[in-house]
């Protein structure tokens, strides 16, 4: 029997006994190991929009990035909350490394009265080249706000070539416990 600890989404928990080819820990793997994430808004016509922004997060379950509340997906999400982000390495090469996360989220901006926590978590560490912000530079008259997205579900890219996973055409595979 496995123990279970609840530090993200459902299907994002540890567990005792995992491998690097459980689907969990490739989700992980590929959200740690890279900076940003694609970023899909809906435009007030419907249209998808996709952007790509830095980012940080809070066990598996909150993604956090810095935008202007006037940039276009800042709107988007304040009309439309719901969005969807993909991560992944654009430098891997076509082949076994191929590795992509989709997450479905909730996104807002933060709200002030939950700011100081936020940027706790935002910026708890804080990777080489990037910096952490202090809330006075999020809020009152600063140009630049803190977004989260929270997740609601996750899956991993699945090669159709995979030699445990695959089917011969490339596809989604939910991330569950």
């Amino acid at each position: 029997m496995s123990s279970r600890f609840a530090t993200g989404p459902p299907g994002m928990e540890t567990s005792a006994r995992t491998s690097a080819t459980e689907p969990r820990d490739v989700a992980r793997r590929v959200i740690d190991d890279n900076h940003f994430m694609v970023l899909g808004t809906v435009q007030p016509d419907g249209a998808p929009r996709v952007s790509p922004v830095y980012y940080s997060h809070a066990g598996y379950r909150d993604f956090y990035w810095i935008s202007s509340p006037r940039a276009q997906h800042s709107r988007n999400v304040a009309a439309r909350p719901r969005v969807e982000i993909v991560i992944f390495n654009s430098r891997v090469d076509p082949g076994p490394e191929v590795a992509a996360v989709y997450l479905g989220a909730t996104a807002a901006q933060v709200p002030d009265t939950e700011l100081v926590p936020a940027v706790d978590a935002a910026f708890s560490s804080v990777r080489p080249g990037a910096r952490a912000y202090g809330v006075d530079e999020l809020s009152g008259a600063a140009e630049l706000r803190l977004y989260r997205a929270s997740v609601t579900s996750t899956e991993i890219h699945v090669r159709g070539s995979d030699p445990e996973r695959g089917t011969g055409v490339d596809r989604r595979l939910a991330v569950d416990g």
